[in-house]
């Protein structure tokens, strides 16, 4: 877990999914692995900019995101099909209707399509 960036493992319907994004090298000194600031021991996981440990070089996070692949492993909710893909870690606006109150809704997703039947299939950001 320390070599991610980011990890979920979720149900959706019938279907499952897992991805994860693995931290990269330094763009700089190419030692140290790019990682939110830490301070007293904690990872401030709301910061806006990833730091590198060794030489210090900063590098915002929307400069920096789509620069990674997300890995995935699914089981599509649609047809069944297991599967792996790689793709480019941006998160778009999807509209959802909320269950709760059936109205709808735009939240930030990674969006994939099955590689049998082509259907998206969302991973959506947790809401509050």
């Amino acid at each position: 877990m320390e070599e991610c960036i980011y990890f979920t493992n979720r149900n959706i319907n019938s279907g499952k999914v897992k991805a994860w994004v693995f931290k990269e090298k330094c763009p700089k000194c190419g030692l140290g692995l790019m990682g939110k600031p830490v301070e007293k021991g904690k990872t401030k996981i709301r910061a806006k900019e990833y730091i590198c440990p060794e030489c210090k070089y900063k590098i915002d996070k929307d400069e920096y995101e789509p620069t990674l692949l997300v890995n995935i492993k699914y089981t599509c909710p649609h047809c069944s099909n297991s599967s792996e893909l790689s793709i480019p870690f941006v998160r778009k606006k999807v509209s959802f209707i909320n269950e709760t109150t059936g109205k709808k809704q735009l939240v930030e997703s990674i969006r994939f399509q099955c590689q049998k039947c082509s259907k998206n299939i969302d991973i959506t950001k947790k809401m509050k």
